[in-house]
């Protein structure tokens, strides 16, 4: 790939919503130019998540093969990345038809032969001016291809400097990690089966119980995805597992499960022994919880619908959880390698209604621990406003709870790595989506001193 470092342009506030066009005969013909267009359209509303808009898009064009589909969704994806330097480069009202082709001709560096019999003779004469092309530097935010609001956020945390080395690198595609389930087998036995079918395989440099894929092959019906030995997880999210630290026996709460893949883990390194409840407010998410779950072996997990954070079925565990983990709803921009059409579906006001709400998951859920219990708060977020606000403002009015230093709790476990009191993964340092966690112990009141 010969991807051009240059900035990009137009503000996402600003976009229009390109027309929904999808030509009949996209699918017929195998015109992958025209099925990867009419499928960006629909992504640049941005009225739905992208890997929603593309499921749905290739379930309605079923005859697109494997490569074809990998074709749409990685150009799609790169495009959505790059979008404002691509919109300095095609025009402000430049269409989808206009920005992939732009992105072929300089991102991907494709050559003039390639387009012949795919384009129009006004369009070749358009991208052969695309590809002679020199651009002015942009602001700041147009070239680190974020939104105006973001880059100053993000400016005031980390620098110029460094905001560009972050940008840059949550503009790459991200790797495929893997999580060994410890309670069928080691990650030994996994990476040599891996190696000798072939994979580039390699164990995950942080994480005990991680592998990473240089490559991103279907692992769905792979015989160790099926029987439960590998479940798809971030390494940096396999991290927080380790932060809670559940033993053996314990009632451990995973208090915003989701699909369960972090409550999967803790079940595998409580050898299934104890409780472990996974509570969501979505009964859709937790129903993906459970084919996993029935893949894991774990005979200890049980998943619970709550209505929200002060549901009164939550009383039983008041005083009682041993642990408690918080991977709180949050803005997702730690995952922009994954998920980049979250930086320009996010809003300053959305992130303000999301860091009230964490504030009030947070205090809710630190009432089910018992003294000398541990307490994890863990964001997939960037933001100040969604880690170290939220904790601070908890910290100043729940005097019963003592910070524990996250690199202290990593080193206990053999996992060397230097982030301080509080956990900060990026994917420019670590190689991981973007992380935060704050751990806890509650104090024991009949001593006066965390237990």
């Amino acid at each position: 790939m010969t991807e051009d470092n240059m900035g990009a342009s137009r503000p996402p506030t600003h976009m229009r919503k390109p027309a929904k066009r999808r030509p009949a005969n996209a699918s017929a013909t195998g015109d992958l130019l025209a099925c990867a267009s009419a499928a960006l359209g629909i992504v640049l509303t941005f009225e739905h998540p992208a890997d929603v808009v593309l499921s749905r898009f290739f379930r309605e064009h079923h005859i697109l093969g494997q490569r074809d589909r990998a074709f749409v969704a990685e150009t799609v994806y790169a495009i959505v990345r790059r979008l404002r330097w691509l919109y300095r480069l095609a025009g402000p009202e430049g269409l989808p038809r206009q920005l992939l082709l732009a992105w072929l001709a300089r991102g991907e560096g494709w050559a003039m032969r390639q387009f012949e019999e795919q384009v129009s003779a006004s369009e070749l004469a358009w991208i052969e001016s695309i590809k002679a092309m020199t651009l002015a530097e942009g602001s700041l935010a147009e070239r680190a291809d974020l939104p105006d609001w973001l880059t100053e956020r993000l400016l005031a945390q980390y620098g110029e400097a460094e905001l560009l080395q972050l940008a840059h690198s949550l503009n790459q595609p991200a790797p495929l990690d893997l999580r060994v389930n410890i309670l069928k087998t080691r990650r030994e036995a996994v990476l040599a089966s891996l190696q000798a079918e072939g994979f580039d395989a390699a164990a995950c440099a942080l994480s005990p119980q991680g592998i990473r894929l240089t490559a991103k092959p279907a692992l769905q019906k792979h015989p160790l995805f099926t029987d439960g030995s590998v479940e798809v997880q971030d390494e940096g999210s396999q991290l927080l597992g380790f932060l809670v630290q559940p033993r053996r026996g314990e009632l451990v709460i995973d208090f915003c499960a989701g699909a369960g893949g972090k409550t999967l883990q803790l079940g595998a390194m409580m050898r299934s022994t104890g409780r472990l409840y996974a509570l969501d407010i979505a009964e859709k998410r937790l129903a993906k919880l459970r084919p996993r779950l029935a893949r894991s072996g774990l005979s200890n997990v049980h998943p619970m619908l709550i209505a929200h954070e002060r549901d009164a079925r939550l009383k039983r565990f008041t005083g009682k959880a041993d642990r408690v983990l918080i991977d709180a709803p949050c803005s997702g921009l730690g995952t922009l390698r994954r998920n980049p059409d979250l930086k320009w579906r996010q809003t300053p006001q959305a992130i303000a209604e999301m860091a009230e709400r964490q504030g009030n998951i947070l205090a809710a859920a630190a009432k089910l621990l018992r003294p000398g219990g541990r307490l994890v708060y863990a964001t997939c977020s960037l933001l100040s406003a969604e880690n170290d606000d939220v904790v601070d403002a908890f910290l100043a009015v729940h005097p019963d709870f003592v910070p524990l230093g996250a690199e202290e709790v990593l080193k206990t476990q053999g996992i060397a790595l230097q982030t301080g009191e509080r956990l900060r993964l990026s994917p420019r340092e670590h190689d991981t989506d973007g992380f935060f966690a704050a751990v806890f112990e509650r104090r024991d009141h009949s001593s006066g001193v965390a237990g």
